[in-house]
């Protein structure tokens, strides 16, 4: 198993473990204990170190772990998109690599929709089907 294998298994597991219910509990207990703990330990610098500490580091290693499960999502979900544009009848194939574009590409993309849903509401079509009134920009 390759470092990238282990590291998406070992991210959908933590993922899946950290999104439930239960994980919010176990993590309020732990602050809940903390808080309790602190007449114990005078409410001392070490005592709130244990917390900041922690919690620092549950935050920084769960920003990678979002940022992995997001990516994965974002990467799946794009190509859900791009089947359904490849699949459908008068779809624009231009759209189906639009997350690939520069900033300004996907603003003239953009523009061009937002002039299509203007249209449609000026006509009181917003049900019909106007794409053909307006070429997508060519690359």
């Amino acid at each position: 198993m390759t470092g990238d294998q282990l590291f998406i298994r070992l991210a959908r597991t933590a993922s899946r473990f950290t999104g439930r219910s239960l994980s919010f509990v176990l993590a309020l207990v732990v602050v809940v204990a903390w808080l309790a703990s602190g007449p114990l330990f005078d409410y001392s610098d070490t005592w709130q170190l244990v917390i900041n500490t922690a919690t620092t580091i549950i935050t920084f290693l769960m920003v990678f772990l979002i940022q992995n499960t997001q990516n994965r999502d974002t990467e799946a979900m794009q190509i859900k998109l791009d089947e359904l544009i490849r699949v459908t009848r008068d779809a624009h194939n231009a759209l189906l690599d639009l997350e690939e574009l520069e900033d300004r590409e996907i603003a003239a993309f953009r523009a061009r929709y937002v002039a299509l849903a203007q249209l449609a509401r000026e006509r009181g079509d917003v049900l019909g089907d106007l794409t053909r009134e307006f070429d997508p920009p060519r690359r």
